[in-house]
């Protein structure tokens, strides 16, 4: 840029349409700007922006049109203009380009102990001082003032480092230690919704006892990181919307704050990462030494569905625990199908009931012919998210309870919600048993048995239907989503209602997983403060339980478990690591949409004489495409962060004779702490060639093990059949 910041500011004040909008013909958009020529202040930054915008909006109000001022995570400002200032803007010097504001969506008592973790016993909880002293930024729908879950009994102050603050009128304290609003409204940060209030304590939310959901799940509810701190940026709305905008504002506002992770459950369809501003805001966290945990999205089990893919994010899959509401579907032969229900009445009687099942209305969206079947139970064929309606609908025309027989497409996992009705709902497999009862006898009869929470079900962990499937359109050649988490059915902190008088729910979500990865990030950043993001990301993902089972009760494949499921005690000591530094990443992005598509994420100058495939990038796992009969070849490089003195010896396996991958060297010897090592891993399709129909990926895993087997360090290996390169 050629003319001083203060030159073009004057500039564009003396020559601009001076016409006042109204507000119906405005839009919200993100504007990228060149970067001042100097540093500025964050007052003069402010001015700097508002140098691009026309007269016009100073006539309607500056403060009302330009809505954030981007400092640390990208160049620009968000702001309310009329196609024609927008146009006007898009012909000042300074100007980049323009992004239409974007609505994304926003995607215990147990689960810390299913994923091993436990007061009193070795493991990451203690090592870590159960992540005392780490700051963990959750963007979502704000924060419950109050709520037990942010007591900070026990919890330090936060580190010097915190330069936050706190907008609640009741203040903040050690657990909660700053909630903003990014939103605005105006109002302060108290969630409306009741998303934000339960993703926050998932992830570090204090001990509670005797929480409870309606006397389920009853116990001592505690987060991931229940002694790590907690700062809330609202950046989602009472109606659940999120804008784009607001989420690079919260971005922004971490950064400057001292946040050490930073958690998101919220997303929208897949873009390329330079359209993408999540991706480009925690490219920029991610530079600064933050993980930032996402979502990876709520549209399986489809697969090229995953979100949040950039390679510097930590993509999260959702997947059950070993609990269950169980509730049971007992046949008068004495056969009984197993099932689950938040609603089950203590009243309720043991004997037998009649059945009612419909064949011409399957999924009792009929009123029935007649009354004969009041006091009866209804047996309904109900399609995803209308369990409410249909028990609504049922409990209209004098049914006594529901037996709901999910869809086909929700395989063996059922995501439970309240409906205020007796009854229980049923896998389609387990429904298909109940289905032939009733199509073999006249006067079909049950009844339903109540057991309450049941814990050590199994199988457990699988993969939930909903949580979405790689690969990813945006980084085809990287291995989406990284690891799965507990998502499926969690119980935590909530909003106080009448559906919600204990403030505790139980609900689904990849939003759910998430923040149970955010808090396995910020246990691990307490016991190892210097380790960047890609080196936390590392340990989860080659220290991960493989052994998941997908909705259909199969081995779940790598683009629907990622790694496999969460394991903290192991990811807190994993042998070796795969690190990558910003040079790493910027390389990258220089081979993704060279020099100029890269100072879209990157800000600033950009190097791009050095460029890498996302197939080079020192990732973790390993997807390699050969072309033909062609050898595809990548080089991994790890650092040994076990023991000083240690020697690896690694093995291969892989899910069909087809394909063969092969690694050089076989041995890696270590003399001391943060040695590096290289390797290559090549593969080549057999004699027969890639396959050209049905699956076209072949999975496999390369195992990195110690000499005195303590280490073991597992990267997923998968083999394209496309030319996802």
């Amino acid at each position: 840029m050629d003319l001083a910041p203060w030159v073009l500011f004057l500039f564009f004040t003396l020559f601009s349409n001076l016409s006042v909008a109204s507000p119906s013909s405005m839009s919200r958009y993100v504007i990228q700007v060149e970067d001042p020529v100097q540093p500025l202040t964050k007052g003069s930054l402010r001015r700097w922006h508002e140098s691009f915008l026309p007269p016009s909006v100073k006539a309607s109000g500056v403060d009302r049109r330009l809505l954030h001022s981007y400092s640390d995570v990208f160049n620009g400002f968000a702001a309310m203009l009329t196609e024609e200032e927008l146009q006007a803007m898009g012909k000042k010097n300074g100007f980049i380009r323009a992004f239409p504001d974007r609505v994304l969506r926003l995607m215990t008592t147990h689960t810390p102990d299913f994923l091993g973790l436990k007061v009193g016993s070795k493991g990451l909880w203690n090592d870590s001082k159960l992540g005392r002293g780490v700051i963990i930024g959750v963007l979502d729908s704000g924060v419950t003032p109050g709520h037990p879950s942010y007591d900070d009994e026990g919890v330090p102050p936060p580190p010097s480092t915190w330069k936050g603050s706190c907008e609640l009128e009741t203040g903040c304290n050690n657990k909660l230690i700053g909630a903003r609003s990014m939103i605005a409204s105006g109002s302060p940060p108290v969630d409306e919704v009741g998303h934000g209030t339960h993703t926050s304590a998932t992830a570090a939310g204090n001990f509670v006892r005797n929480a409870s959901f309606f006397g389920f799940a009853k116990g001592t509810a505690a987060g991931i990181a229940p002694r790590a701190h907690l700062a809330i940026y609202q950046v989602c709305g009472s109606d659940g919307s999120c804008n784009s905008a607001d989420i690079l504002a919260g971005l922004d506002a971490a950064i400057k704050d001292g946040v050490d992770i930073l958690s998101l459950s919220l997303g929208g369809r897949s873009k390329p990462l330079d359209q993408d501003l999540v991706a480009i805001g925690s490219f920029a966290a991610a530079r600064k030494g933050i993980l930032v945990s996402c979502a990876g999205g709520n549209d399986g089990p489809n697969y090229y569905t995953v979100t949040n893919a950039a390679p510097w994010i930590l993509t999260v899959a959702a997947s059950s625990v070993d609990r269950s509401f169980r509730a049971s579907v007992k046949l008068p032969s004495g056969k009984v199908i197993p099932g689950e229900s938040l609603d089950q009445p203590s009243d309720f009687p043991e004997s037998s009931l009649p059945l009612y099942y419909s064949i011409e209305s399957p999924s009792c969206d009929m009123d029935p012919p007649d009354d004969s079947h009041r006091g009866s139970v209804w047996v309904c064929e109900v399609e995803r998210g209308s369990l409410v309606r249909v028990a609504t609908f049922a409990k209209s025309h004098g049914a006594r309870a529901l037996i709901s027989i999910s869809s086909k497409i929700e395989g063996a996992t059922i995501s439970i919600r309240k409906m205020d009705f007796p009854g229980v709902v049923l896998t389609i497999q387990e429904g298909s048993d109940l289905i032939s009862y009733l199509n073999s006898v006249s006067n079909p009869s049950a009844s339903i048995v109540f057991d309450g929470t049941v814990l050590g079900v199994s199988p457990a962990p699988v993969v939930a239907f909903f949580s979405s499937r790689g690969p990813s359109q945006a980084t085809p050649g990287i291995l989406k989503p990284d690891i799965s988490g507990p998502g499926l059915n969690i119980f935590a902190a909530y909003i106080h209602s009448s559906d919600t008088p204990d403030q505790y729910k139980i609900i689904s979500g990849t939003s759910m997983a998430t923040p149970h990865l955010s808090g396995v990030a910020a246990l691990l950043k307490a016991v190892h403060p210097t380790w960047s993001p890609a080196a936390i990301r590392s340990a989860i993902i080659t220290t991960a339980d493989a052994d998941v089972s997908d909705e259909l009760l199969e081995p779940a494949l790598n683009f629907a478990k990622g790694a496999g499921h969460v394991n903290p005690n192991k990811a807190v000591d994993p042998g070796l690591i795969y690190d990558i530094t910003d040079d790493d990443y910027i390389s990258y992005i220089c081979g993704k949409f060279d020099e100029e598509g890269a100072r879209n994420i990157v800000r600033g100058v950009v190097d791009c004489s050095k460029s890498m495939t996302e197939e080079e990038l020192n990732y973790p796992s390993i997807l390699l495409a050969p072309k033909g009969r062609a050898e595809a070849k990548v080089t991994r490089m790890v650092t040994n962060v076990g023991s000083a003195r240690s020697s690896y010896t690694v093995s291969v396996t892989i899910s069909e004779t087809a394909v063969s991958a092969t690694v050089t060297p076989k041995t890696l010897t270590f003399t001391e702490l943060n040695e590096q090592k290289s390797f290559t891993v090549s593969a080549e399709w057999g004699a027969g060639g890639p396959p050209t129909s049905g699956n076209q990926f072949v999975e496999g895993k390369l195992t990195w093990t110690s000499d005195d087997d303590k280490y073991v360090v597992t990267s997923p290996l998968v083999v394209s059949a496309l030319g996802v390169m």
